[in-house]
C-alpha cells in the first residue's frame, strides 16, 4: 500500500496549511476593522487599506518561517542550558520582529507609492515597540506550529532502525530494518529500497512510495549498502542500481538517473566514475 500523497510532501502541504491560517486570520482582521470604523460613523480609511495593512504583515511572516525552521534545527532549545536557549530565542525574536517590520512597511510603502500616496508608519521606536508585543507572540505561536507539526509528521511516518541478529551486530552490513510507526512496529527489507536522501541528521529511505527517516548519515549507510548493490550518486543521494531504469547525460556535465518508478534523481560529476564501475561489477 503506497503512502497518502501528503506524506511525500509534507513540507509543501505543512506551508500551506500555515499559509491558509494566517490569510484567513489576517482578513478576518481587515474586515473587522472596516466593520467596527463603519458601525462607529467613522470611516477614515479607503476600503484596501485594512487589507494591504493586514497581508502586508501575512507575507513578512510567512517569508520568515524558513529561518525559524533553520533556528530550531541549527540551535534546539536545550532545556539543561536555558539561560543560553532563552537569551537565544529572545535575539532571535527581535530580529524576527526587525525584518517582519521591515517586510511590513516596504510592500505598504510600494503599494501606497503605486497609488500616488504616501504611508506614514509612524514614530519609528514606539511604533517598533508596537509591533515586536505582536511579534514576540507571533514567533512563539509559529514555533509551537512548527515543532507541533514536525512531531506529528515524525509520528506518522515513523523511524527506521538497523535490525541486525547477535552474530551480525559485530558487521556493517544489514539487510533488514525495523521501523516503528503510530505505536506499531514492522520490517522492512533492505532490498526494497529504491533511494536514499540526506536530511540532516537522518537519511530518509524511499520504499515504495513511503518515507522512512533513519538517523545515521548518507555517508555511513551508502557505505554500508554499497555490498548490497547501491551506490552514492550525489552529495545528498544514493540510489539502488537494481531500482535504475535510465541515465542520461546533461548539458552541465552531470547525468540524469531515472528510477523506475519514475523518480529523477541527479548524477553528479563527483560520483560518475565510481557510479560506473559499481555498474559494471553489478552487471
Amino acid at each position: 500500500m503506497r503512502s497518502p500523497h501528503f506524506l511525500q510532501y509534507s513540507n509543501l502541504y505543512g506551508v500551506c496549511f500555515l499559509a491558509a491560517y494566517i490569510f484567513i486570520n489576517n482578513t478576518i482582521n481587515a474586515t473587522s476593522d472596516i466593520m467596527e470604523a463603519q458601525r462607529l460613523n467613522n470611516l477614515l480609511f479607503e476600503w484596501w487599506e485594512p487589507f494591504i495593512w493586514e497581508y502586508s504583515s501575512a507575507l513578512g511572516t510567512l517569508a520568515l518561517v524558513p529561518s525559524i525552521v533553520y533556528l530550531l534545527t541549527a540551535y534546539p532549545f536545550n532545556f539543561q542550558a536555558m539561560g543560553r536557549s532563552l537569551s537565544v530565542y529572545l535575539l532571535a525574536s527581535i530580529i524576527f520582529s526587525v525584518l517582519h517590520v521591515s517586510i511590513m512597511v516596504g510592500i505598504r510603502e510600494l503599494v501606497y507609492w503605486s497609488k500616488n500616496r504616501d504611508y506614514d508608519f509612524g514614530l519609528l521606536w514606539y511604533e517598533f515597540l508596537y509591533e515586536y508585543r505582536k511579534d514576540l507572540l507571533s514567533f512563539a505561536f509559529l514555533i509551537v506550529v512548527i515543532k507541533g507539526y514536525q512531531y506529528f509528521m515524525a509520528q506518522l511516518k515513523g523511524e527506521a532502525r538497523v535490525l541486525q541478529s547477535a552474530e551480525e551486530s559485530v558487521q556493517p552490513q544489514f539487510e533488514r530494518l525495523l521501523v516503528r510507526k503510530l505505536g506499531k512496529e514492522f520490517i522492512i527489507k533492505v532490498s526494497e529500497i529504491e533511494w536514499i536522501e540526506s536530511s540532516g541528521n537522518y537519511v530518509n529511505l524511499h520504499i515504495n512510495g513511503r518515507v522512512y527517516p533513519l538517523r545515521t548519515t548518507l555517508t555511513k549507510l551508502s557505505e554500508q549498502l554499497i555490498s548490497q548493490g547501491f551506490c552514492r550518486v550525489h552529495r545528498s543521494y544514493a540510489v539502488r542500481l537494481d531500482a535504475i531504469c535510465s541515465i542520461m547525460p546533461i548539458h552541465s556535465g552531470d547525468s540524469e538517473i531515472t528510477l523506475k518508478n519514475g523518480k529523477k534523481i541527479n548524477l553528479s560529476r563527483r560520483y560518475k566514475e565510481q557510479f560506473k564501475s559499481l555498474l559494471l561489477i553489478d552487471s
